[in-house]
């Protein structure tokens, strides 16, 4: 990492490790779903489930929607990003599906 400039202001600084703080908290946190969501997608590949589920997929974007909201966070926004995520587990889902799929 670059150092700061020698004239960059203590609060600028002080504001900025705190957000490299929660970035880092953020990828444990999304590294910790995605295990999670890597053992729902083997279970469902045994169980011959489909890989998405529409139905827990609505749920889940209006509930984040509200916890937005009420957290004081665009909802759109907090909508696009599980979406994004959402089609990651869904890949993933898929993956081991046709993995599942090409075993005897």
């Amino acid at each position: 990492m670059t150092p700061p400039a020698p004239d960059t202001p203590a609060e600028l600084l002080r504001l900025r490790a705190s957000i490299d703080n929660i970035d880092a908290a953020l990828v444990h946190l999304l590294a910790e779903r995605f295990k999670c969501t890597q053992q729902v997608g083997e279970l469902k590949a045994r169980s011959g489930m489909p890989p998405a589920d529409p139905a827990r997929e609505e749920d889940q974007i209006a509930r984040l929607r509200s916890l937005a909201d009420a957290a004081g966070l665009d909802p759109h926004f907090a909508e696009k990003f599980l979406n994004f995520i959402i089609e990651e587990v869904i890949r993933h889902h898929e993956a081991l599906a046709d993995g599942h799929a090409a075993q005897p």
